[in-house]
């Protein structure tokens, strides 16, 4: 199931590791895995909101200030943002992919392998250290 965490998420989004967070609450390693694929997911939504929000917005703020709105061409802004943005877009679901695959098979193999930030916010939230032991507070 915590392979199915890493890997399902391409494909189901945040959905998908949501489920099996919630079907194995109990198991701390099932749940580990899918609540960093879960925080993973939230924080790729999070950014990919906030780059259409600033592309969306510098689009129309230049059209707005186009001088010429009749028989003019589309602003020079759009056709250097547009590109960059969607580099952007396919950049970032090439890494998805390559972080799915790695901790996939990471979670395959028995590891508690974490993600850079997200590991450690996981390990918080679940109440568990290192290597998947409890926490005694």
């Amino acid at each position: 199931m915590a392979i199915l965490a890493h890997v399902l998420q391409l494909v189901g989004w945040w959905i998908a590791p949501l489920i099996i967070l919630l079907i194995k609450r109990e198991a701390r390693f099932v749940s580990f895995h899918a609540l960093q694929a879960l925080l993973l997911r939230i924080v790729y939504a999070v950014l990919f909101a906030v780059c259409m929000i600033l592309f969306f917005s510098s689009f129309f703020l230049t059209v707005a200030n186009n001088p010429h709105p009749q028989n003019a061409q589309p602003p020079p802004a759009f056709f250097l943002l547009f590109p960059l943005i969607w580099l952007g877009f396919v950049g970032g679901w090439a890494v998805m992919l390559v972080i799915a695959i790695v901790y996939g098979i990471k979670a395959g193999r028995g590891e508690w392998a974490e993600y850079p930030v997200l590991g450690a916010l996981a390990r918080r939230f679940l109440k568990i250290g290192p290597g998947g032991v409890p926490l005694t507070s």
